[in-house]
């Protein structure tokens, strides 16, 4: 059985000895929002190369694999038939239809990695976010990206050089409708500085690992000293 993640904290005994002490943990699950060209992709990416207790939630979908795209990795690739048995039962913490297609965020992984003490990150919009604070309130940290202004992420879409002025237009649309859902969020971050940005997520990250009621261990860890005397 996986064993839960440890926080680690340093203090001083006898003639400077330094002594670890290590208190279990439950896993948070992390989302991070954003309208696209806000920034949240190069973050997120920033996050899982620096956090080795963070993973990425891997969604299911009854769309085929695209090029290059491996099972387990990108998505998880599923019948519709296994797709409506997860949303029958309860087995999904989100999800949503896109088109003629299905997409979800399966909850026993996620569970096994919380118990475990793994944190995940979640990219998914506003919707889901909401459909999984429905489900795990208390195991979710919801932080939203926001462009530093309207013009700057048009500039950041069209630097892309990958879509047509319509397309950009489309984005520019879907994004001032997805910012006025910021208030649902727990911390706003303005991304006018990349650096500054992912160091402030990393540091939302580290606060709420330290969360009372995420640090399961912290009651025996007491306990212990109030006790080591008796």
């Amino acid at each position: 059985m996986p064993q839960p993640a440890l926080t680690t904290a340093s203090s001083v005994s006898g003639a400077g000895a330094s002594v670890k002490v290590e208190i279990p943990r439950r896993g948070l699950m992390l989302v991070l929002s954003s309208p696209s060209g806000a920034g949240k992709s190069t973050i997120s990416r920033a996050l899982l190369a620096d956090e080795d207790r963070l993973d990425m939630s891997v969604s299911v979908t009854t769309r085929p694999p695209r090029p290059g795209e491996k099972d387990g990795v990108h998505y998880h690739f599923i019948s519709v038939e296994e797709y409506k048995a997860l949303a029958d039962n309860d087995g999904l913490l989100e999800h949503a239809r896109v088109f003629d297609n299905f997409y979800g965020t399966p909850r026993d992984p996620v569970e096994t990695a919380l118990r475990s003490g793994r944190d995940i990150l979640f990219d998914i919009d506003w919707q889901g976010t909401q459909q999984v604070a429905e489900k795990a309130q208390n195991d979710l940290v919801s932080i939203f990206i926001l462009p530093p202004n309207v013009g700057e992420l048009e500039r950041r879409l069209k630097a892309r050089a990958q879509d047509s002025d319509e397309v950009v237009a489309k984005r520019m649309a879907k994004a001032l409708d997805e910012i006025s859902h910021y208030s649902e969020y727990d911390y706003i971050i303005v991304n006018d500085d990349l650096e500054r940005s992912i160091t402030e997520v990393k540091a939302i990250l580290r606060a709420e690992r330290l969360r009372r009621h995420r640090r399961i261990g912290l009651a025996d860890f007491v306990n212990r000293m109030r006790h080591a005397e008796g």
